[in-house]
C-alpha cells in the first residue's frame, strides 16, 4: 500500500464495499469517491469521507482528490459500460480525454483517466490490494471438479476468451457442447449467460470468465460472487472457469458453499500471461 490515506473510487457492487469494510479493519483513512449511480450507498456508512461524483466530471474528480490531499486511489468495482452511452455531457477535461482517444473502450478509456491521474501525480493502485484473499485460486475450489467433457469445453472456451481479450469486449464467453453460444459484450455476465440459455434449449453450459490478459491489476478486475451462482442455477450453468490470481471471488466463502450446494464447480487455471 502506498500509505495509510488513499481514496477508493466505487463502482457498482460488492466490492468497494468489501474494500472499504478491509481498510476500517486496517485503521486505514479513506476517502470514498462514489459514482453517481453506480455505487451502493453503503459506502456512506463504511468510510471517514465520501464524495459523490458523475462518471462524465474528471476535472471534478482531479479536484477533490487534490481538496482531500490525497495521492494514490484504488478503482473498486465496475462502473457498466453502458453509462459510457448514458449521454451525460463530459466536463472540459473528460471532453479532451476522449476526443484524443482512438477507441473507446475499457482499456482506452481508463487508461487515458490514469494517465491524466499521473500528470497530477495521484497514483492508481491494484484494485486487489485490500482483498488478496479473495482471489481465486489454482484448481477446483468447490468439491465438484469438472467432468471430461466440460474440461474439453473449458479449454475451448479460454481460447475464446483469450482471443476476446484482444479485442478488449467482455471478459465471459458461454460454452455448450463444445460450441461457442454467446459473448460477453457490454451486457454483462448474467445478462449473458440468460441470454446463452435462450439459445441452448436446456442443455448444460459451461461459463468461462477471462482476465484480459493485462500485465496488472489496476481496474476491471474480473469478479464473481453468490450472485454468479444464482445465475448459473437459473441458465443451466454447471462450471464456472476463472483465471486464478486475476478473478476476485465476493463473499468467497458463501459462494463457494453456495456452488456445493448446488453440484456446482467453480475452478481456477493459470492465466497465460499472469501478473507476478
Amino acid at each position: 500500500m502506498s500509505g495509510d490515506r488513499y481514496a477508493i473510487v466505487a463502482g457498482s457492487g460488492r466490492f468497494p464495499l468489501l474494500a472499504l469494510e478491509e481498510a476500517r479493519k486496517l485503521g486505514h483513512d479513506v476517502v470514498a469517491i462514489g459514482i453517481e449511480g453506480e455505487a451502493p450507498a453503503g459506502i456512506e456508512a463504511l468510510a471517514r469521507t465520501v464524495h459523490w461524483i458523475s462518471i462524465a466530471h474528471l476535472g471534478k474528480l482531479i479536484d477533490t482528490l487534490r481538496a482531500e490531499r490525497v495521492t494514490s486511489l484504488i478503482f473498486a468495482g465496475q462502473v457498466k459500460h453502458v453509462s459510457i452511452f448514458s449521454g451525460q455531457i463530459p466536463d472540459m477535461r473528460l471532453a479532451k480525454l476522449l476526443w484524443s482517444l482512438p477507441e473507446k473502450n475499457t482499456d482506452a478509456l481508463i487508461g487515458g483517466v490514469i494517465g491524466e491521474l499521473k500528470k497530477e501525480g495521484i497514483e492508481v493502485m491494484d484494485s486487489t490490494a485490500l482483498l488478496k484473499p479473495l482471489l481465486a485460486s489454482e484448481g477446483a475450489m468447490t468439491r465438484r471438479k469438472p467432468t471430461g467433457d466440460e474440461q474439453k469445453e473449458i479449454r475451448y472456451g479460454r481460447r475464446i476468451a483469450a482471443a476476446l481479450s484482444g479485442f478488449d469486449l467482455g471478459q465471459s464467453v458461454a460454452i455448450s457442447e463444445r460450441a461457442c453460444v454467446a459473448l460477453e459484450a457490454m451486457e454483462g455476465t448474467d445478462a449473458m449467460l440468460r441470454r446463452a440459455a435462450g439459445l441452448v434449449n436446456g442443455r448444460r453450459i459451461t461459463l468461462v470468465k477471462g482476465s484480459r490478459r493485462r500485465g496488472h491489476l489496476l481496474f476491471d478486475v474480473p469478479v464473481a460472487g453468490p450472485g454468479t451462482i444464482e445465475t448459473m442455477r437459473e441458465t443451466g450453468a454447471s462450471v464456472l472457469a476463472v483465471d486464478a490470481g486475476r478473478t476476485l471471488l465476493l463473499d468467497r466463502a458463501e459462494m463457494l458453499a453456495a456452488a456445493d450446494r448446488a453440484g456446482l464447480c467453480v475452478i481456477g487455471y493459470p492465466p497465460e500471461d499472469g501478473v507476478e
